[in-house]
């Protein structure tokens, strides 16, 4: 990237999809745990959250933990569901005290199969969802917990085969049923720590997707490194699967 470039803000995208992959070998690179990369992860989340706020981009969705993941050690894996949990109780004291600060004047949603988790467990992100539903449609904030995109097609076919037993299905038909049902497709879909694959996320929406891929780990990816995605993004020419002249 030359020095000169500098973000068109007047092309920033829409929505923007992040894979937030490498937490566990940044926590290896530095002697830590790896819960302590999942922790560092949280915290570059919410830098990125906020400065997608404060540039202009409407929706964020972050990939925070997928049908997969259950295969990964329990320890981690009960590490990971504790701290997803911790964070939505300080969420809800935010919204509470009327203090929102990383998802101030944001729309929190959760996508993917929530019924993993306990009853009281659903509550609370129901409560959150509906809460900062308050705050209209400007920023969504997309948390996609226990998601899949496979998963995710399925259960759309088949929750519109359920209300439309004699119809045939069209592909607006499986938009609409999706977890993202009403939200555009993703712009821009970055990967952090050098893998260069989707993983299962948003398999249907990411089908003319920019994808950015870059060596920095997700607790290292900050608003600069942000900001060389969409000047990379900036610079492509999106054709849809036309021409252009």
């Amino acid at each position: 990237m030359s020095t000169n470039d500098t973000v068109n803000y007047a092309n920033i995208p829409v929505h923007i999809g992040f894979i937030m992959d490498g937490n566990g070998r940044w926590a290896k690179a530095r002697n830590l745990l790896r819960t302590q990369g999942h922790n560092a992860g949280v915290e570059a989340l919410e830098k990125i959250v906020r400065h997608c706020r404060d540039i202009g981009v409407r929706c964020v969705t972050f990939y925070v933990f997928s049908t997969e993941n259950w295969l990964r050690p329990k320890a981690e894996v009960d590490h990971l569901m504790n701290l997803f949990s911790s964070y939505m109780d300080k969420i809800i004291k935010e919204i509470n005290s009327g203090k929102m600060k990383t998802f101030k004047d944001s729309s929190i949603r959760f996508i993917g199969d929530m019924s993993a988790f306990s009853d009281d467990f659903q509550e609370k992100l129901k409560y959150i969802e509906e809460k900062t539903a308050e705050n209209g449609n400007e920023f969504i904030v997309n948390l996609a917990v226990n998601y899949g995109g496979r998963a995710e097609i399925i259960h759309a076919v088949n929750e519109f085969i359920n209300a439309n037993p004699n119809k045939l299905i069209t592909e607006t038909d499986i938009s609409e049923k999706l977890y993202t049902g009403g939200l555009p497709d993703p712009d821009l879909i970055i990967r952090t720590a050098g893998e260069s694959r989707l993983s299962n996320f948003l398999l249907w929406q990411a089908s003319y997707s920019e994808i950015y891929i870059t060596p920095v780990c997700w607790p290292d990816f900050t608003p600069d490194e942000l900001a060389k995605a969409i000047i990379d993004y900036n610079k492509r020419t999106r054709k849809f699967g036309g021409l252009v002249e």
